[in-house]
């Protein structure tokens, strides 16, 4: 396959998870009205009572709302949802029979949902840290700004954490081919399952298997919550950035891995 006839099927597969409009509106959704919240609820309590609530923006509120897209709920849910949109659009809409028939390799149809995931996923994100970083210094007053390091980093990490997840989204619901099971068990997982093996300290080092934790070491900001000013702080666990790395390939080459088989051997 030439690389012409690949940037068509990502193309393609761009524009059905991109004129899926149910899914593109609630990532718009979860990705932009939480920060929209934040920042105007502050601004109307410093507005309404300055003596006592500091400012909106600053470094401060930028560390939190990157708490918010990164570290808690919205961002994986993002990433999430258009994962599985990608990964189970064909069989959903019942054209992957037809797709198939028409003689093209299984393995392209697969490949090719990844980057267009992405490419969606992302530009809902760096919309919504745009939203953050306007916020940030437009809400400043007299508070100091973040670096344009911790401003770069912060879009790495972000960029990071909603891709692999939203890669390891497109095999895993590739591997199940049901939407909501997919979405049910990923957000069980990522959000609950995950967090709660974490925290059972006899489990040790294997630990370190739970994607949250291998994403959260790449974190420039203290996903903890620890305080506002910890923006290097440690993550939830102590793992090195070689195991985290590993931990991270490890989830992408399993579940893109099982993805391609299921698309491979399944009936059309």
């Amino acid at each position: 396959m030439n690389p012409a006839i690949a940037l068509r099927m990502v193309g393609a597969d761009f524009l059905k998870i991109r004129k899926k409009y149910s899914t593109l509106i609630w990532a718009l959704v979860l990705a932009l009205l939480p920060v929209i919240i934040f920042f105007l609820v502050n601004a109307i309590e410093h507005s309404s009572s300055p003596a006592t609530h500091e400012p909106a923006g600053g470094t401060e509120h930028f560390i939190t709302g990157l708490r918010l897209l990164g570290g808690l709920f919205f961002g994986p849910l993002v990433a999430i949802l258009i994962g599985v949109e990608a990964g189970t659009s064909d069989l959903s809409a019942g054209v992957f029979r037809d797709i198939v028939v028409t003689g093209r390799s299984r393995l392209a149809l697969f490949a090719s949902r990844v980057p267009a995931a992405l490419a969606l996923c992302w530009s809902v994100i760096v919309l919504s840290y745009a939203l953050i970083l306007l916020g940030t210094f437009v809400f400043a007053g007299n508070l100091p700004t973040p670096s344009g390091t911790l401003i770069l980093n912060g879009l790495g990490f972000l960029l990071l954490a909603t891709g692999v997840l939203c890669a390891v989204s497109v095999g895993f619901s590739s591997l199940v081919g049901s939407k909501p099971g997919a979405i049910i068990a990923l957000i069980a997982w990522q959000l609950v399952a995950g967090s709660l093996i974490s925290s059972i300290s006899s489990l040790g080092s294997a630990r370190d298997g739970v994607l949250s934790q291998a994403l959260s070491h790449f974190s420039p900001v203290n996903l903890n919550g620890g305080g506002h000013h910890d923006h290097g702080g440690p993550t939830i666990l102590n793992m090195s950035g070689g195991t985290a790395l590993l931990v991270l390939i490890a989830w992408l080459v399993v579940f893109l891995g099982l993805g391609s088989w299921r698309t491979r051997t399944m009936d059309a």
